[in-house]
């Protein structure tokens, strides 16, 4: 039986915060040890992930992102409590909560693991940052709205130069996020795969490409303002012409905590999209 759970939760909507109450409450009933963190602190989210054999996120995706890095390096699996509005990467619905978390805290659930991804850009030969994703990274033109030259090696082969808004590397988690709508794959979440998209290119390359998880991407930036990467759509660095940017898979593995059949991905595949 679980002991220790972690509690995130975004405390920027007092309905969330509510329901963090509840649970919390209620685990406490059922005799676990609460920690307790909200999901924009990540030194908070980090620390407890250290303590817990479980963690709860809260909210919509974007906590579940934010969960997901601050659990993968310990080996702890998320499960998400739905309060966004497609919920990708959730497991259960807020009325469900009360039927289901006792059914986990007797260990009547199954991990599901997911590849990451991590970006490293380099100006110079000096890292400017380093970043961990587990939906994509995209390397874009900053605020000005100007084509960016992207050129692109594969295993230290050169592949392209895309023109382009920007490029994206996915994961299978995210081929359902940016990637798809930028006319990426959709894979299915478990597969060891990274999928390379590129936005709105101008006569180049349009066509995304499939790589393998050994694969490592290498981008040289040319631009004559400024670019800029991020990492899940929350995590950024700033880029300017001559920096160079690499993509692998990274070391750290994402964790769910599963009650639903491994098939879930494709029942409620559909039925997500067209709730877009």
């Amino acid at each position: 039986m679980l002991k220790h759970i972690g509690l995130a939760h975004n405390p920027k909507r007092e309905e969330i915060t509510s329901l963090a109450d509840e649970i919390a409450a209620a685990l406490e009933g059922w005799g676990a040890q609460v920690y307790r963190c909200e999901t924009g602190d990540t030194p908070s989210m980090n620390r407890v992930a250290t303590q817990v054999e479980l963690l709860i996120a809260i909210g919509g995706d974007g906590s579940t992102l934010r969960a997901v890095r601050a659990a993968a390096p310990h080996g702890v699996p998320v499960l998400t409590v739905n309060m966004g509005r497609l919920g990708f990467l959730s497991e259960i619905q807020p009325e469900e909560w009360r039927e289901q978390l006792p059914r986990l805290l007797n260990g009547e659930y199954r991990v599901e693991e997911r590849l990451m991804i991590t970006a490293s850009a380099f100006r110079e030969g000096k890292l400017l940052g380093a970043r961990e994703a587990l939906n994509e990274i995209v390397i874009s033109h900053g605020t000005l709205a100007r084509v960016v030259r992207l050129e692109t090696r594969i295993d230290n082969t050169p592949l392209t130069t895309y023109a382009c808004d920007g490029l994206i590397v996915s994961t299978p988690t995210g081929s359902t996020a940016y990637a798809l709508a930028a006319g990426g794959p959709v894979m299915p979440p478990v597969l060891r795969t990274m999928a390379l998209v590129p936005i709105a290119p101008h006569l180049s390359l349009e066509k995304p490409i499939v790589l393998a998880d050994t694969s490592v991407v290498e981008v040289r930036v040319n631009t004559d303002h400024q670019a800029i990467l991020t990492a899940d759509g929350q995590d950024e660095v700033s880029l300017q012409n001559g920096d160079r940017v690499t993509v692998k898979a990274s070391a750290n593995v994402a964790r769910f905590a599963r009650i639903r059949p491994a098939s879930y991905f494709f029942a409620t595949l559909i039925p997500r999209l067209s709730a877009c």
